[in-house]
């Protein structure tokens, strides 16, 4: 099977920095980070950009699993939070710079329920890019997903 190449251009000065994002649509967004590592907060973290990237590939590789499973899905709600030791990323010190734990609150309307629904949830994460980034990564992780019924 061929790759599909995703391909970023970052322009900055200081720590904020224009990203473009190249393809058939390009897409341009902002980074920046807190007064504390040295930004203005004027746009988002690096850091908070990957927690949003998380949860997004998520309900994007739930849509794949559904389809494939014959699950209906509805509306989705996402919590995301990293904790980051910021000690080696600000000041140098000894040790790793990653998020030291990342967990993820998810809930989602489906039709499935019992093993069905703990089936697609391994599935999707199995099949998620991001989610393997984090969970390869060595931090701890951890996810818990819960069902809801369908609305309407």
């Amino acid at each position: 099977m061929s790759t599909v190449p995703f391909i970023v251009e970052g322009r900055g000065s200081g720590v904020a920095q224009d990203i473009a994002v190249q393809g058939e649509h390009s897409h341009r967004f902002s980074s920046d980070t807190y007064p504390a590592f040295g930004g203005q907060d004027s746009s988002p973290s690096p850091l908070a950009y990957t927690l949003g990237a998380l949860t997004s590939c998520n309900q994007i590789s739930a849509q794949l699993v559904a389809k494939d499973l014959g699950v209906r899905l509805g509306a989705f709600t996402f919590t995301a939070q990293g904790d980051l030791d910021p000690s080696v990323f600000v000041t140098g010190a000894e040790g790793d710079a990653n998020f030291r734990s990342v967990s993820v609150q998810a809930t989602v309307e489906t039709d499935a329920e019992g093993e069905a629904f703990e089936h697609f949830v391994a599935e999707l994460e199995r099949r998620c890019p991001v989610t393997q980034l984090f969970r390869r990564s060595g931090l701890s992780y951890s996810s818990t997903w819960t069902p809801i019924p369908l609305a309407g």
